[in-house]
Order: structure tokens, then sequence, then C-alpha cells
């Protein structure tokens, strides 16, 4: 037999556009499928999506630091303290020295005063600011109240306050009267001159520090424990040093009530942005 070698098989020409097909289809010109790629379904006609665009991030809101100063809106409570400690203060820079004097000693809590008459003299010795309005208890007043006062209301903030003032005053008074009583004091020791903000303040940082992080709550009550304990190294008052940390101590020792009243505050009134 003859062996007969064949060449490649010459490939069939592709069947002109419009022509039947045996699958009963209508072929297509090369242009309709010129797009189309091997193995990848796609819709003849489709165009690729376009990519989706990138959202930028929130925006990180800037430090609102008027909210640092009382408003009457905002912090009536503080607000209207303020103006009173104003007032107070510019009588006492701008009064007769003497009268000045007589004010500030009606208005001393010591022993002879909290005896006779306490409410009227408690009351009335935390509208002075020893020092007048440039002593640091005054910038600290405004700033650690109206801070307080956002966070847990004007109410609560006046109580925590006063609970410094009143407790931290008696807690230092007390023993003067009965070291008096004993001998170990002399008679003048009762009607030591004492009055001023610092007892209500000190208690409100101690406070505050409850209701912030760790980063800057440490920090504050080392700085501020720091400073008052070395003003009580100093001895040159050591009753109202003592009755500094006494009342910043009032105030850390009330972290859980008023993080339970700033909860409340939150879910009752959310603080305005």
């Amino acid at each position: 037999m003859e062996r007969i070698a064949t060449g490649p098989a010459t490939a069939a020409s592709p069947p002109l556009p419009g022509t039947p097909l045996a699958d009963g289809t209508t072929a297509l010109p090369a242009p309709a499928i010129a797009g189309l790629l091997d193995g990848v379904p796609r819709q003849r006609g489709a165009t690729a999506p376009a990519p989706a665009p990138v959202e930028a991030g929130p925006a990180v809101p800037a430090p609102r630091w008027w909210r640092l100063a009382p408003t009457p809106a905002g912090t009536p409570f503080t607000f209207a303290y303020a103006a009173v400690l104003v007032v107070t203060s510019l009588v006492a820079a701008l009064a007769d020295p003497g009268l000045v004097h007589t004010l500030h000693r009606n208005s001393s809590t010591d022993v002879a005063h909290l005896l006779r008459t306490p409410v009227p003299v408690l009351l009335a010795s935390a509208v002075w600011i020893a020092g007048g309005i440039v002593s640091p208890y005054a910038l600290a007043f405004v700033l650690v109240l109206t801070a307080l006062e956002r966070r847990i209301g004007g109410i609560r903030t006046a109580c925590v306050f006063l609970a410094g003032h009143v407790l931290a005053t008696l807690a230092t008074e007390v023993p003067v009267g009965l070291a008096v009583l004993f001998g170990h004091l002399p008679e003048t020791s009762l009607h030591r001159l004492d009055y001023g903000i610092s007892f209500g303040v000190a208690a409100s940082i101690g406070a505050l520090a409850g209701l912030l992080g760790p980063w800057l709550r440490w920090p504050l009550l080392a700085l501020v424990g720091g400073a008052l304990l070395n003003d009580l190294i100093a001895f040159q008052d050591p009753m109202t040093n003592w009755g500094h940390l006494i009342a910043l101590t009032l105030g850390v020792a009330g972290w859980p009530l008023v993080r339970r009243w700033q909860r409340t505050a939150t879910v009752v009134s959310p603080l305005p942005r």
C-alpha cells in the first residue's frame, strides 16, 4: 500500500456576518465580539465599572475652647457663682481696707462664729476669694466647676463644692476648738481668720479627676496633690493646708457617686456639643 502523507488541515474561514448557523443563531460581525475575553462571562456592550470613590474619614472636630468658660445656659450655677465672686473681688480690691477687713471678719468660719452662727458664716465665707481675683484658685474655680457642671449638672456640682467647703472647714476648725478647750492652744485661736473658696475648689478637683481618662486623671491628681503637700511642708498655714488635702480626698472618695451622676445626666440630658 502506498503511504500517503497529508499536510496540516486548512482552517475553515469564518462565516459571513448574518449567515444562519447550525444551532439556529446568526453570526455576528467581528467588532461585536472583539472586546470579549475567552472564558470570562460578560454581557455584550457592557463597560467596565468605574472604581468606587474613596470616602474620606470623618473630620476630627477642633477643640471648642469656649466650652472651658461658664455660660448662662450651659453652666448656670458656675456662671452665677463666678459673677458673685467677681463682685466681691472688686469690693475687696476697691473698698476701704477697714470695711473689707470687717466683712472678712464677719464671714470667717472660725470656731467662735461656727458656734454662734454656723450656717450664715459657712455660706458667707464661700463668696470671697483669698488673694483676690488673681489667685490661682480663681482660675481653678472657673475651669474645674465649668467642666464638672457640664458632666453632672449644676445642682450636683453645688453639692460637691459645698460638701468640700463645709466638711473640710469642720475638719480643721473642730480640732482647733478642742485644742483650745484642753489648753493646747490660746483662746485667740478661736478667732483665726478663715474664709475663701479653696476647700470647695479642691473637692471639685478631686471629683472631676474621677470623670477624666487615666492619661489626664493621674497627672492632675499628682500635680495638685504635690502642690498641696509642698504647702503643708512649708508649714506657713498648716490648718488651711490640711483642709485642702482633706477636701481633695473627699472629692476622690466621691468618685462612685459622681460617676453615677454623670451616667444619669448623660442619659437624661445629653451634653451639648
